[in-house]
């Protein structure tokens, strides 16, 4: 199958996972590197022997990209994407879709006018650990899902990450930056969501960056950092999510993911891995059995997502991280917000298709069914 060819615009932290993942399947073909720091995409090329260094503008306008895969910050994500399909190329975009609904809008109703696809992070969800668990779903393994419980609960990113300001500006936060993996592992798992309300408040107005080389620097924080929200799924499951940046020292024994139904109950991983271990106990079961996974991709990284839209640009079918997917988990993480500063439940105006469940049995470098 003719190879599809790859420009990444945005070399900081999360660049070296892409490049190595893109680099594992033969469909895809790595073809150049940008930032607005040209020093930064230079190093990256380096590091990555990437073939072509070049400016943002000179990448999307090179001829022989067909993806250009964004990795810029939040806030630049709705505005690279657009260049990017008024380019005429394909889009996969680091997480979240957009900062705003309206946004995010916009990158869609682009990409149908150009008829062209746009993907988005994240793609944890094709990794073995949650493919397993969506088997065993299908399979009936705990019978009607009834209910769920996510919980993802730190103490922030500026006590490890280079550059954490970004953080806690708008697009971020804990519900945005960490809600896609959640959001998008109880989508796959139990289909689009219904409505959603939540509470939510900042906790600490400052933080102090204690990681290197900004030790000491004041952040301002202006999004909510503890969000708890209660999710109602149009099948009829109700799911309980929070994502908090303010525990610390709190409870490790809290599941990442569990899923509760008529015959049993389901322990998922943690959906920001590709891997397992995998937990179900049935109706009678005195204790929880690790179950083998069914699934490979245990150790692919970031990329799975790129790689199953260039497969569906040279077949046609539907890709799996999709926008329509993004978008939705988009809405849902500002319905939160929204049901949280206005009191009330949020109705979802979007809903999208549970993406397709990965085949048995497919090679370690290939999603080609």
């Amino acid at each position: 199958m003719k190879r599809v060819r790859v420009g990444v615009i945005g070399c900081g932290n999360i660049s070296s996972a892409y490049f190595t993942g893109i680099r594992k399947f033969p469909i895809l073909e790595l073809v150049a590197c940008a930032d607005v720091d040209m020093e930064r995409a230079v190093a990256r090329a380096e590091e990555f022997h990437i073939p072509e260094v070049c400016t943002v503008e000179a990448l999307l306008a090179h001829p022989g990209i067909d993806i250009v895969v964004n990795l810029t910050i939040p806030q630049a994500h709705a505005n690279v994407s657009i260049a990017a399909l008024e380019a005429g190329k394909h889009v996969y975009v680091e997480k979240p879709l957009a900062v705003t609904r309206e946004d995010g809008m916009r990158v869609l109703r682009l990409a149908e006018q150009k008829d062209l696809l746009v993907g988005s992070a994240p793609d944890t969800f094709f990794g073995g650990g949650m493919q397993t668990c969506r088997k065993l779903l299908d399979d009936g393994w705990i019978g009607t899902p009834i209910a769920a419980t996510a919980f993802m609960m730190g103490k922030g990113p500026e006590s490890w990450h280079p550059d954490p300001n970004f953080f806690y500006q708008e697009g971020a936060g804990p519900m945005f930056d960490m809600g896609p993996y959640y959001l998008t592992g109880l989508v796959n798992l139990l289909g689009p969501i219904r409505r959603v309300t939540g509470s939510a408040r900042i906790s600490f107005p400052e933080r102090k960056i204690t990681s290197e080389p900004q030790y000491g620097t004041i952040i301002t924080v202006n999004m909510p950092t503890h969000i708890a929200g209660v999710i109602d799924f149009a099948s009829g499951a109700i799911g309980t999510l929070i994502t908090s940046f303010d525990i610390k020292g709190g409870s490790s024994v809290f599941p990442y993911i569990e899923i509760y139904g008529t015959e049993g109950s389901l322990k998922v991983p943690d959906p920001n891995t590709f891997d397992g271990p995998v937990y179900v106990r049935r109706n009678g079961d005195a204790n929880w059995s690790e179950v083998p996974l069914t699934h490979g991709f245990t150790e692919q990284g970031r990329g799975l997502g790129v790689a199953d839209m260039a497969y569906a640009i040279r077949t046609g079918r539907k890709h799996r991280a999709n926008g329509g997917l993004a978008y939705h988990v988009l809405e849902a993480m500002h319905g939160f917000h929204d049901a949280s500063r206005e009191g009330k439940h949020y109705q979802m105006e979007s809903t999208c298709e549970r993406p397709a469940a990965l085949p048995l049995h497919l090679p370690a470098d290939a999603l080609d069914s």
